[in-house]
C-alpha cells in the first residue's frame, strides 16, 4: 500500500527516492505518470491532471521505466520529433538509430529510451533506475545528459535509484520511500 504521499518538486530540482524493492517507489512514478489509477491529486503547474488529456500529461510529465517497450523494427519509427541531444553524447553511433531494436542490447535500448523520453521535452522527468543497465561510463553519460536538461529545460525530475553514490551526485533533495511514507532525508 502506497501512501499518502505529499510532494512538491520545483523546476530544476532532482528528487532521488530510495526505499528497499517492494517499497512502492515504481507505483509513485507510475501514479504520476498517470498509468495507474490512484485516489490522490497531481498538480502540473497548479494544473491538475484531471484536467489535461492523458497523451498530453503523459508528454509533459515523461516516465522512463526501467525496460522500455520498443514495437516497430527500428529506434527511428520511435521517434516522433528530433531528440534535442545526439546519441552520441550517450556513447553510441549515430547510425544506431537506423538499426533493428531486437539486435541492441539492453544499454543500448535503454539509452535510446531515455532519448526518446526527452524527444517530447517533457516539463517532469519520472526516472526509474534508468542507468541499472549501465556501465560506470556509459552511467556518467545519462548522469550528465540529464542534469544538462534539467538545466537547459528547467525541468525537475524524480529519479529512482538503489545506488547512494549517485543519490549524492545527482540529487538536489533525498527521501526514502519505506511502509509506503515518503519520508525526505
Amino acid at each position: 500500500m502506497l501512501g499518502p504521499v505529499t510532494l512538491s518538486l520545483a523546476a530544476g530540482e532532482c528528487l532521488c527516492i530510495t526505499g528497499p524493492s517492494g517499497s512502492g517507489k515504481t507505483l509513485l512514478l507510475r501514479a504520476l505518470a498517470d498509468l495507474d489509477p490512484h485516489d490522490g491529486e497531481v498538480l502540473l503547474q497548479d494544473m491538475p491532471a484531471r484536467a489535461i488529456a492523458p497523451p498530453q500529461w503523459r508528454r509533459q510529465v515523461g516516465l522512463l521505466p526501467p525496460e522500455s517497450s520498443w514495437w516497430l523494427r527500428t529506434a527511428r519509427a520511435h521517434f516522433h520529433t528530433v531528440p534535442p541531444f545526439t546519441p552520441a553524447l550517450l556513447g553510441l553511433e549515430e547510425d544506431i538509430l537506423d538499426r533493428p531494436v531486437n539486435r541492441l542490447s539492453s544499454g543500448e535500448r535503454q539509452r535510446l529510451a531515455l532519448l526518446r523520453l526527452l524527444a517530447n521535452r517533457p516539463h517532469v522527468l519520472l526516472l526509474d533506475e534508468p542507468t541499472a543497465n549501465l556501465d560506470a561510463d556509459n552511467t556518467q553519460r545519462v548522469e550528465q545528459l540529464i542534469a544538462d536538461y534539467r538545466r537547459q529545460r528547467h525541468a525537475a525530475v524524480i529519479w529512482v535509484s538503489h545506488d547512494p553514490a549517485q543519490v549524492k551526485r545527482v540529487a538536489t533533495r533525498h527521501a526514502r520511500l519505506i511502509d509506503g511514507l515518503l519520508k525526505e532525508e
